[in-house]
């Protein structure tokens, strides 16, 4: 194999929401980057994802989010259903603890392959590398001038690229972050189905957001559109299913979870049976520790994370993809300014102490994102238990978690990233 040297002054790892994203960030701070994607094609793990008020501030900064806002209309409420005792609890989706309203764009589910092709048409044909994966990271032994590229990717095509600077958004299982010394991510003892119901005839559900909470399961249904609905459940890890899913085979992931979901409403046994074979996935939900986050070395020098290779954590806000969004108009911010304020050079020394800015923002925010996304997962799915600590649970859910700490979770999910520099800031 013929190895090839290439010279890129940003190095993107990963093309997925965060690589893509980070991509057009620079792109419209006037930074050209390369990334590189492991898959020979688009990757679309997951039917759809839902997008908070944080996610479209991103969006709009990016100059993206009038593509899909015209797409999907926001949610008018949604509801909680306790399925032992059959209690709905219900919401707005559209107000905090002190009644003030979101931003107008409100809460949507959209299909994730519009999120990614709405980024993806936005860059350069040639800003994407397929087939290319990442095999090792090293440092330059010297430094000639600032300007030097200082890291060097090595691919597994025999690729070798000399960059200034290289950001990680290659997921939970980043070779970026290992390579930082993030300890790995872990299993949090539950995994997730999520599918997108097809219903050619119109579904006829309220565009509301419904989830239903039982013994060891939360699972919910979203209408994305009149004939399409998103669904999961997720679940405490049974190990033989687990096992059987983990192969990947669509038939069996749908036969597995219309046996687990038996006890559910008919509308997630319907939207289970309706699913779209190629939208189902299974996954076991992983996070890293909050406190790595706080205190793991998430750069060095020009070197960066972001997405879940810097915050992997559970679904249990719809967060991920959000989060992802909002790493990506931070960092454009900080490596734009560097750039506008050297002329519109890349210069290693400013784009450190910048990368250092980035990372120091961002520590605290996902943390906290992390700690309450496994809190609301852990304490709805605890909450349904009869046995045991069961009551304890339930109130720790009904009243502390519902009444409490929910409505004020609302001010994490419409927090503003920011706007991107332009060159005469």
């Amino acid at each position: 194999m013929e190895n090839v040297v290439m010279k890129e002054e940003v190095v993107i790892v990963g093309g997925g929401i965060a690589g893509l994203a980070t991509a057009l960030a620079l792109k419209r701070v006037g930074v050209k980057s390369l990334v590189l994607e492991r898959s020979n094609e688009l990757r679309v793990t997951g039917a759809a994802l839902t997008l908070f008020s944080n996610a479209w501030i991103a969006l709009e900064s990016l100059g993206v989010a009038h593509k899909l806002t015209s797409a999907y209309k926001p949610y008018e409420g949604g509801q909680v259903t306790d399925v032992a005792s059959g209690v709905t609890k219900h919401n707005t989706l559209t107000t905090n603890y002190k009644g003030e309203e979101w931003q107008a764009t409100g809460l949507r589910a959209i299909h994730r392959r519009a999120l990614l092709e709405a980024l993806l048409e936005e860059l350069p044909i040639d800003a994407v590398r397929f087939s290319s994966k990442l095999r090792s990271i090293e440092k330059a032994k010297t430094h000639q001038d600032n300007d030097s590229f200082g890291v060097i990717v090595h691919l597994e095509d025999g690729t070798s690229i000399h960059t200034k600077v290289l950001i990680g958004c290659d997921g939970v299982h980043s070779v970026v972050s290992k390579w930082l010394g993030l300890k790995d991510v872990v299993h949090s003892g539950r995994c997730a189905v999520r599918g997108l119901g097809v219903f050619p005839e119109g579904h006829g559900l309220q565009h509301q957001i419904q989830q239903f909470v039982d013994t060891g399961r939360r699972s919910g249904i979203a209408p994305i559109n009149n004939e399409e609905v998103y669904w999961f459940t997720a679940y405490q890890t049974i190990l033989q299913k687990d096992e059987e899913m983990a192969k990947g085979d669509p038939k069996i992931i749908q036969q597995i979870t219309l046996e687990s979901v038996a006890g559910c409403p008919q509308i997630i046994k319907d939207a289970v049976k309706q699913s779209d074979m190629l939208s189902l996935s299974w996954a076991p939900l992983l996070f890293r520790y909050p406190w790595d986050v706080i205190f793991g070395r998430l750069s060095d020098g020009t070197i960066t994370v972001a997405g879940d290779a810097m915050h992997a954590m559970t679904p249990d806000l719809g967060q991920g993809g959000c989060a992802s969004l909002e790493d990506a108009v931070v960092l454009g911010r900080h490596i734009g300014n560097s750039y506008i304020r050297n002329g519109r050079t890349i210069s290693q020394e400013d784009i450190e102490v910048e990368i250092e800015m980035y990372v120091k923002e961002r520590r605290w925010r996902t943390a906290g994102l992390i700690t309450a996304s496994y809190f609301s997962g852990w304490v709805q799915q605890s909450g349904s238990s009869s046995i045991g600590v069961g009551w304890l649970m339930k109130f720790l859910r009904d009243t502390v978690f519902y009444k409490i700490v929910s409505p004020r979770v609302s001010g994490l999910l419409k927090y503003d990233c920011g706007k991107l520099p332009t060159a005469s800031s």
